[in-house]
């Protein structure tokens, strides 16, 4: 049987999408651009002066076939792009002069490709600091209807084939919301839950999880957790989203099924969890990255929730590999996006590197 991340690439080969990434200059995303464009999943754009990316490539023997590489700096579509910052609210009254400074920064003009679909889908973050990466997307990338919070997903793909889904656990969010309230709970574990079930076409079992399971502590957190779980199944049954979800769970029981069964035998969702929803950031982070550490398993994401658009803020500790399969998972995000917002258009007056 394939692999979580084999699936999406045999899905995605059949329906190409174009991504961005806003570090050009950066090794590893040059490696990932040609392996991502070498696999057939679409083509690759890269932004930043075009002379230090052939350089590089050069120096490293990356080809850049088929790879776009646009300078911020001699883009022909700048004007575009600066009347259409200068046309946000945020932006109202700056003048064309420092709207196009600020659209000099890759990070900025990336995401408004995007917005404006000169590209499919967005990954950046390996040589960057979180905010330089998220504030550019929350200012330019519309938030999906119903949506008031961005939040964010990694998909893990373990050794451990009795662990989630074959092996694969979604977990959120362990990249944006610090301390999320009862409805960003909610709203972290319902769209998550839709991520997996676009991603894989499988019935979602989401875990609430706490340091309690089902009452054996009870404090102001474990209450917090439990009225998200009533929130998020009431949000599921008005979406029409058939998932399972169950909490509090501590995370034993929701992963194994011989805890599942002394602590909580009547859950649907305890001993087959394969969506991890924490209760914080402190916590969603730091399991994220020890559970990658301990297990050396591949971790694609973060992948951004609830904006209209398909992006992904990475580790800037991510390999190749993964920044590769961070990349298809957002592609093929794309591809259901496209039905619920058609898009048109494609990025004009730019060359292709090739060598």
């Amino acid at each position: 049987m394939s692999g979580f991340i084999e699936t999406v690439y045999e899905k995605l080969q059949r329906h190409p999408k174009r991504v961005i990434y806003p570090e050009g200059d950066n090794l590893r995303i040059l490696q990932a651009a040609a392996e991502y464009v070498r696999l057939k999943l679409g083509p690759a754009i890269v932004l930043g002066n075009r002379d230090k990316i052939q350089q590089i490539a050069a120096e490293h023997g990356v080809s850049l076939n088929h790879i776009l590489a646009i300078d911020p700096a001699k883009a022909d579509d700048m004007p575009l792009f600066v009347r259409r910052l200068e046309s946000l609210p945020k932006y109202k009254g700056i003048s064309s002069e420092d709207a196009e400074k600020i659209l000099l920064n890759p990070n900025y003009l990336a995401a408004m490709m995007l917005q404006n679909s000169q590209a499919d889908g967005l990954v950046a973050g390996a040589g960057e600091f979180s905010g330089n990466i998220l504030r550019p997307l929350f200012q330019l990338i519309k938030p999906l209807p119903g949506i008031k919070s961005i939040s964010s997903c990694v998909v893990l793909e373990t050794h451990d084939k009795a662990l989630g889904d074959e092996g694969t656990l979604f977990l959120a969010d362990a990249g944006v919301i610090p301390s999320p309230t009862v409805e960003q709970l909610a709203d972290i574990a319902v769209e998550t839950a839709k991520l997996r079930r676009q991603l894989t076409g499988k019935t979602p079992h989401v875990a609430m999880l706490s340091y309690s399971t089902k009452g054996s502590a009870q404090t102001k957190d474990t209450e917090r957790i439990v009225a998200a779980t009533a929130l998020a199944r009431q949000k599921f049954r008005e979406q029409g989203i058939e998932a399972e979800i169950d909490g509090e769970l501590q995370v034993d029981a929701a992963l194994l099924p011989e805890m599942a069964s002394m602590k909580a035998h009547d859950s649907m969702v305890a001993g087959k969890a394969d969506v991890l929803i924490f209760p914080d950031l402190n916590a969603g982070n730091i399991a994220t990255k020890l559970l990658r550490l301990v297990t050396k398993s591949p971790a694609f994401g973060q992948i951004l929730i609830g904006l209209s658009k398909p992006a992904a803020e990475l580790s800037r500790g991510a390999s190749v590999d993964e920044i590769v399969g961070v990349s298809a998972v957002v592609a093929l995000q794309a591809i259901e996006y496209r039905k619920l917002y058609p898009e048109q258009g494609a990025y004009q007056g730019t060359e292709t590197i090739s060598q």
